[in-house]
């Protein structure tokens, strides 16, 4: 069942601002996560190599709780060392060509229907920043809540800097973003997939669960959220 956004009762209503906090991966951008096809263009290319693959699946390995790839979302091994001059460009041109094509029919719909009743328009995701700005261009969104690697003049740490745009992390950003335009959360609307949305789901008066993963579709039917597929 699609999205439906009550555009006219939302304009109807006397003007306060309201925003739209859409993640992206397997959201907007419907399958794997932008990283992971981001990865396998750096390897493609050589600038990454079994080196980097090594270290990340070690530190996995090291740090993984049962079932979560958590560490590998808090760490970027693979970038420790690189210069973002390097990479960074690389990310907007595999951006352009990769990805903008991919971003859901469906979800645009509704981006669209958000921008038309005047919403702050806000992505929110745990990908890098260098990543998803080039996304956020292309679509004419201006805020964008992403994760932030540390960057040095010796290059990346492979370490993020907080708050890291992920389960509580989330809720965190939004909040702030929500006092910073004098938003009520309760009248905001969120799309997400994954339990790593759940924090902000919960915090807005219009959740939708958007191709459901690890559970979520049951999760959304016991507290009777609004469930979407979005190709």
């Amino acid at each position: 069942m699609p999205v439906q956004l009550h555009e006219a009762t939302a304009l109807s209503e006397p003007a306060r601002p309201r925003g739209a906090f859409f993640d992206v991966d397997n959201t907007l951008i419907p399958g794997p996560a932008i990283e992971v096809r981001f990865f396998h263009y750096l390897f493609q290319r050589g600038l990454i190599g079994l080196r980097e693959v090594r270290h990340s699946l070690w530190h996995l390995v090291r740090h993984m709780p049962p079932v979560s790839l958590h560490p590998l979302r808090v760490r970027k091994l693979y970038l420790a060392g690189k210069q973002p001059h390097a990479i960074e460009p690389l990310a907007h041109e595999f951006v352009k060509s990769d990805i903008c094509s991919r971003v859901s029919r469906e979800g645009l719909a509704v981006l669209e229907a958000h921008r038309r009743a005047g919403h702050h328009l806000v992505l929110i995701t745990g990908s890098l920043d260098f990543l998803i700005a080039p996304l956020a261009a292309a679509l004419n969104v201006s805020t964008v809540l992403a994760a932030r690697p540390e960057r040095t003049p010796d290059g990346y740490t492979g370490h993020l800097l907080p708050p890291f745009p992920y389960g509580e992390g989330k809720r965190r950003l939004i909040e702030a973003f929500a006092r910073q335009q004098r938003l009520d959360l309760q009248d905001c609307f969120a799309y997400g997939d994954s339990p790593g949305d759940v924090a902000v789901l919960s915090s807005v008066g219009h959740p939708h669960v958007i191709n459901p993963i690890r559970g979520m579709a049951r999760l959304a039917r016991r507290r009777g959220w609004p469930v979407a597929q979005w190709l």
